[in-house]
């Protein structure tokens, strides 16, 4: 074999994993946000409040922060692709099960397990990616490995909607859980390349115990930042995606179908164009901690575009607004993750995965959905509730800022 084969084999593997764990990423937020689609046709069948509409999402939100740690843990100790398999397969079952609830609790249960299966992938994806890759092209593979998500979420909002509406909510949970199975196969065919395979002079030392791992990462002020941002802003995006169709069709005259049709564009469009321009603008900025500041600037006017959105009556300028908040809103996915990915050592990537997972929904999405539903419910206001999206999208914004004027300047070296 010659000198160049191995080398031949090793991008192609590489370029395998990106595939798959795209692929996985996708099906992960389409699976994710089917509910939301259908929000009201499972809040009629099983006879809900809108409080309890937004439960389930609350119990994936918790099951899946809560049990990221663990996985962190065991991915120091079990084959990483059996741990990703193994996941992709579990949640792709908990989604179908859903489908044959038959009230509240059995409803609640399914979407809480789906939690344990995108756990063991979200934690582990991003970290073996970074092993593939040296730190000056994490961002590049982090974009497009990111893009998968407003794909995805589109998916689980147009389709499951579609589907929601013809055949009934049901149905959409099904059709949406069959082709993780395949994916939970492909997974099975990726190569480890070994813990810090691309970070030069970064040898991969023995797993962390947690208790040393959280002091590290309470210790790095730019990890800190990053992810105290990134739960701000995932607040927001988890109160707007689970609630903005509804507030359309109940406020602005959208009806159903059209509300979850016109989200799931703004998501794929928007979500699309954002991703990409921001992935790719940041490697172009010439500031200091560009990561931080394309991530700060476009989170700034993703808030001012979504004052817009929750406060104007006009379908042209709501439509407009919403395009714009998706686009502005997606441009940090690559930076920011690409931040938490560069921050840390190789030893420490798959437990900072797990902090931050745990982190953001904690103090994000496993809140944002309840807290506006539980004010919907006692002040008949759902759009006053909706001005939580831009406000926490600001707070998230000023974060970043600030870690952009105040850090030490850090840019991976040129590849």
């Amino acid at each position: 074999m010659t000198a160049a084969a191995p080398a031949a084999e090793s991008k192609d593997g590489a370029r395998f994993a990106v595939a798959v764990l795209t692929a996985m990423n996708l099906l992960n937020y389409m699976d994710r946000y089917v509910p939301s689609s259908v929000k009201d046709l499972v809040k009629a069948d099983l006879k809900l409040t809108d409080e309890q509409t937004s439960l389930p999402l609350m119990a994936f939100v918790l099951v899946y922060m809560c049990a990221s740690p663990i996985f962190g843990s065991l991915a120091d100790r079990v084959s990483r692709r059996v741990l990703l398999a193994s996941g992709v397969a579990l949640w792709s079952l908990a989604t179908g099960a859903a489908a044959f609830a038959t009230g509240f609790g059995t409803f609640l249960l399914a979407r809480a397990l789906v939690g344990v299966g995108e756990a063991a992938y979200a934690t582990i994806g991003p970290a073996l990616l970074a092993d593939f890759f040296a730190p000056a092209r994490r961002n590049r593979v982090l974009t497009i490995f990111y893009v998968a998500i407003p794909v995805g979420t589109a998916i689980g909002f147009s389709a499951g909607g579609w589907i929601g509406l013809h055949h009934g909510w049901r149905m959409a949970f099904l059709v949406c859980a069959l082709p993780g199975l395949a994916a939970a196969a492909l997974a099975m065919k990726i190569r480890d390349p070994g813990r810090g395979a691309s970070d030069e002079g970064d040898v991969a030392g023995p797993s962390v115990p947690w208790r040393h791992a959280l002091g590290q990462l309470a210790r790095n002020r730019e990890y800190v930042l990053v992810v105290a941002g990134y739960a701000a802003v995932t607040f927001a995006g988890g109160a707007m995606v689970d609630w903005f169709p509804a507030f359309l069709s109940r406020h602005r005259g959208f009806d159903f179908e059209k509300a979850d049709h016109m989200i799931g564009l703004a998501v794929v469009f928007g979500g699309l164009g954002g991703t990409a321009f921001g992935g790719w603008f940041a490697d172009r900025l010439r500031t200091r901690n560009p990561y931080f500041a394309l991530s700060g600037a476009t989170m700034l006017g993703a808030g001012v575009c979504a004052v817009v959105a929750v406060t104007a009556h006009d379908v042209t300028v709501i439509t407009l607004a919403a395009f714009a908040t998706q686009f502005l809103m997606w441009c940090y996915n690559g930076p920011v993750n690409a931040v938490i990915v560069n921050c840390v050592p190789s030893a420490l990537r798959t437990r900072a995965f797990a902090l931050s997972i745990f982190t953001i929904h904690l103090l994000g999405d496993a809140l944002s959905p309840v807290v506006v539903g539980r004010i919907s419910d006692k002040t008949a206001d759902l759009p006053g509730a909706m001005r939580l999206v831009p406000a926490t999208m600001l707070v998230g914004a000023i974060i970043w800022l600030v870690g952009w004027r105040t850090l030490a300047d850090r840019r991976p070296r040129a590849a």
